[in-house]
């Protein structure tokens, strides 16, 4: 009966030991999957933040070329307003520019 219990205690031992070699390797796995997970949701990460830099970049641009030629729009209208004639003022009680008699 001795012997028989030195047995079963030690199968139980060894299976109990194979029971943590198994457990220890099932989180190994589980770490490596977790960090190659993480790994790879920042690179994603970094990604979505350098596409969202370059479309402000872009917009940026599209801003600084749309103040730029309204800029320049509005010089060139300056310089026609300046060389427009002035409008003769011959309304009503100013004839020939000047009032005239009776408010």
């Amino acid at each position: 009966e001795r012997r028989e219990r030195k047995r079963e205690v030690s199968k139980e031992m060894a299976e109990k030991a194979t029971r943590e070699l198994e457990k220890m390797q099932l989180q190994e796995k589980a770490d490596i999957k977790y960090k190659e997970w993480l790994k790879k949701k920042r690179a994603e990460e970094a990604e979505k933040k350098k596409k969202e830099k370059e479309k402000e970049k872009e917009r940026e641009a599209e801003l600084q070329e749309k103040r730029t030629r309204s800029e320049k729009i509005f010089k060139e209208w300056l310089q026609n307003a300046r060389n427009k004639p002035q409008p003769a003022l011959n309304g009503y009680g100013f004839p020939d520019g000047k009032s005239t008699g009776l408010y």
